[in-house]
């Protein structure tokens, strides 16, 4: 597509999306005052560098605001449950409260890849998406977040890394004028409890802070026992002096969150799915006692410790300072800082496609049979039954096992990171330019381990430990082929560590031509280097089983590869604001960026050659209204993605297989969000996304037993992308904005769980409610009521079948990740 039609489409589309919406705003503007608060005043400060103060409605980008009182309504259980309502971002939060994945306008890339997550205008972590280890997993929302500001795409890339999705921006609260805090008690039907604090105000001439959380909850999938479990505290000072200010503060996070893996599904002729017998697939979860507590074979024979009960479990301490100061009349000097120190291991169970037990039994009997003299047949017994046998035509109401996977990867990081800016604003031939140079340096220290067996297990929630035995025909057990339900120890390997340094140079202008038009640049050079060390792999027989489960142990070989290597890129933005009237704008920018590697691409193979700089092109379009009954957002956007790597591990014959494809992306769309407020009674918040999500060239040659195949998934739909989807949450206010109200229907279309486009997930959509009552000025209580009809819908596949070509596509069985079963919860806030 040339860049004058991709103009062309982008104009018109969005035109024609918003005058429809529009025209019937613009003619109701006699109605009464809103309830709902206007959000087009807030002050942005993500994604630019400027001295002077820029409104929503001033901005050259899209940007979405979630407020402290938005927050409370929706009560999000997650970071990534709070971005549910981003447009552009397709947001899969059924995995917990860590390791979640989001998509933004297309791009197909996992977790937080192409989205940086930050804090106060610092990141999180450097590379929100560092493999294993999500930025989500280090950052909890609590009640010392104020608000939070969400770029899409736009300018992100400019000022930060690792950013062409966009950027998150979590805000916290700052102490003020006035001692003054809050206290929030929350319970829920699911065994939750969960108390939130904040205190802040004066204390001299300095403004204190302390607050954070404490919660644990079984989780609405209920393995048996606390599933989450910690907190975080965090503690700020600050304050300000002449010609500037200096703010300090310290989080410190210890928790464990459940991670939810996929749950078995029925699949019908059509690919619809429903509940697999004998297990609940909106509240039901694989682990449970017997797998929890499982304790598999390091290479010494000694139990590796492994505790997929603790789930995502993570220990950080975060240190950040800012500061800014005028150094001369004008000329400002700003720098921001932050130092973490985190040892996160993500722990969990994997399933695999399920399959009948008799096929398992079939698929060893020959060869047991021949190797066990006496033995006249294979079973399968419980590990912790040994007398019981696995009923192979109806077990459980469904006659399945699994092979899953109990895994973990351990992630220790020690990084710094600074951006410092000199901003100055001046004029010149009566026009104004709001200018900032930057630099941001980042250095990491990482280590990485990873160990993972696979076990055998029944399909029923809270799934209990298979063994196959070899039988004489008196049924006495002759032969035990797996090691109390372990059948293959060692199953993955990965030891590395590592170093990199990252530093940028950055320049905006914000060029204010008249009093309606403003035109902003930037450019950004960006330079990173690793030096990392990585130990190969070595299959081994550790002979210390009779079994079969340590025959082919994988392990370190004792040799390791080391790598020391640099690459750097630069990108720029150009957007231009124009203001139509009061209360009316449009934007445009093109921006042309990269992504480049990270050391996560050599933590485990030090020795890898394919890693290299991913480019892009992103282009939107937008147009802005506020008047008294509606804020309305509305923008078209493109995005072509260069050289992705897409693929990933796949599960075959006990063994994880990496797969991947070099290929590109293109996608056309369009977006919008708003609030309606046509009495103050009543509001209509909104937003929704359409887009075409395609891979460009997409061609490569398979290699089988039968010769090499042809693929070519050129034009087809990006993996786990829908084009459609949808939120809206009508509100009422009563007695006085004393009582309010929310319905919350969220719609998602149907989307493909590989790139073959075989293995469809079908669209859904979600019910939820809230209820705010203000017993007092200080005393208000909240209820919650989330997937409100049990809706079955799956966010996710199985990646283990394959995310290029599915195995489980056209099975009758097999393995999905659906959104979370109906849970409530009720709150009680008190101020003081």
């Amino acid at each position: 597509m040339s860049k004058h039609t991709l103009a062309r489409r982008l104009g018109a589309t969005a035109l024609l999306f918003t005058t429809a919406l529009v025209s019937p705003a613009l003619a109701a503007d006699g109605a009464a005052d809103a309830a709902a608060p206007s959000t087009i005043d807030e002050i942005i400060v993500t994604a630019r560098a400027g001295s002077e103060a820029r409104t929503r409605l001033d901005t050259s980008y899209a940007v979405t605001t979630v407020n402290e009182e938005t927050l409370r309504m929706r009560a999000p259980m997650s970071v990534a449950d709070a971005l549910k309502s981003v447009p552009g971002f397709w947001v899969e939060a059924s995995g917990g409260e860590a390791s979640a994945n989001i998509r933004a306008r297309g791009i197909p890339q996992e977790g937080f890849a192409s989205v940086a997550l930050y804090e106060d205008g610092v990141p999180v972590q450097h590379d929100s998406g560092l493999g294993w280890m999500n930025a989500d997993q280090s950052f909890r929302i609590d009640e010392t977040i104020q608000r939070i500001e969400v770029v899409r795409g736009g300018p992100s890339s400019i000022f930060a890394s690792y950013a062409p999705g966009g950027t998150v921006n979590f805000i916290s609260r700052k102490g003020g004028d006035v001692m003054e805090g809050l206290v929030k008690v929350q319970a829920g039907d699911y065994g939750m409890a969960r108390v939130d604090g904040w205190v802040g105000g004066p204390i001299g001439d300095w403004r204190v802070g302390v607050g954070g959380f404490y919660r644990e909850s079984d989780g609405i999938r209920d393995p048996g026992y606390k599933g989450d479990k910690g907190g975080q505290i965090r503690v700020s000072v600050g304050r300000d002096f002449e010609r500037g200010s200096f703010d300090f503060n310290i989080r410190h996070m210890d928790d464990n969150a459940i991670f939810y893996t996929g749950v078995p599904l029925k699949f019908d002729a059509n690919g619809k799915p429903s509940e697999a017998p004998g297990f609940d697939a909106l509240t039901g979860i694989w682990i449970g006692p017997e797998t929890s507590g499982l304790r598999p074979m390091g290479r010494n024979g000694q139990p590796f410790d492994l505790n997929v009960k603790s789930g995502t479990d993570a220990k950080l301490t975060a240190y950040t300072a800012e500061f800014d100061y005028e150094f001369a009349e004008g000329w400002t000097f700003d720098n921001s800082m932050r130092y973490r120190t985190s040892e996160i291991a993500r722990q969990g169970l994997f399933p695999n496609t399920p399959l009948l037990g008799s096929a398992r039994l079939s698929s060893v009997r020959s060869a047991i049979l021949a190797a066990v003299p006496g033995a006249t047949d294979v079973q399968l017994r419980y590990v912790t039954t040994p007398t019981q046998i696995f009923n192979t035509t109806n077990q459980n109401g469904n006659a399945l096992v699994s092979d899953g996977s109990i895994r973990q990867v351990s992630v220790t990081l020690d990084e710094f990171v600074n951006d410092a800016r000199v901003l100055h604003k001046f004029d010149f031939g009566g026009q104004t330019h709001d200018v900032a140079l930057g630099f941001y340096i980042a250095r990491g220290e990482e280590t990485f381990d990873r160990y993972s067996a696979n076990t055998l297990l029944d399909v029923r929630e809270q799934a209990r430990l298979l063994d196959i035995v070899a039988v004489n025909a008196a049924g006495n057990v002759l032969y035990k082929a797996t090691d109390n339900g372990f059948t293959r120890y060692g199953a993955e390997f990965a030891d590395g560590e590592g170093k990199s340094t990252t530093y940028a140079f950055y320049l905006s202008d914000e060029w204010q031509v008249n009093d309606k038009l403003r035109i902003d640049g930037g450019v950004r050079w960006e330079k990173v280097n690793f030096k990392a060390t990585s130990q190969r792999t070595a299959t081994v027989n550790l002979g210390l089983s009779p079994t079969q489960a340590d025959d082919t142990f994988l392990t370190g070989s004792g040799v390791f590869d080391t790598v020391d290597r640099s690459f750097d890129d630069w990108g720029w933005t150009l957007g231009a604001d124009y203001r139509l009237a009061e209360g009316q704008g449009v934007f445009a920018r093109w921006t042309s960026t990269f992504r480049l590697p990270s050391l996560g691409d050599y933590i485990t193979n030090a020795a890898n050659t394919s890693p290299y700089i991913q480019t892009m092109d992103l282009a939107e379009l937008g147009y802005k209204l506020s008047i008294p009954t509606l804020d309305l957002y509305a923008t078209g956007f493109y995005t072509a993605y260069d050289s992705l790597s897409f693929g990933g591990l796949q599960f075959v014959n006990g063994s994880y297989v990496n797969q991947t494809v070099i290929t590109d992306t293109e996608t056309l769309g369009v977006e919008i969000e708003g609030t309606w407020r046509p009495h103050p009674m009543f509001d209509l918040q909104f937003s929704g996304t359409y887009q075409d999500p395609q891979f460009g060239d997409y061609i490569y040659f398979e290699t089988t037993g039968t010769g090499t195949t042809k693929r070519d998934f050129t034009g087809n739909r990006l993996v786990r992308v829908p084009k459609t989807s949808a939120r809206l949450t009508p509100g009422v206010n009563l007695m006085g904005d004393r009582f309010r109200a929310e319905l919350d229907f969220q719609y998602f279309g149907d989307r493909f769980g590989d790139a073959a486009n075989t293995q469809k997930l079908p669209s859904y959509h979600l019910f939820n409610a809230s209820v705010r009552f203000n017993v007092t000025d200080k005393l208000t209580v909240y209820g919650y009521g989330t997937n409100l009809t049990n809706e079955l819908g799956l966010t996710e596949g199985n990646p283990r079948a394959g995310a290029i070509i599915s195995s489980e596509s056209g099975s009758l069985y097999g393995v999905g990740r659906p959104e979370l079963g109906r849970a409530f919860r009720a709150a009680v806030m008190y101020r003081f």
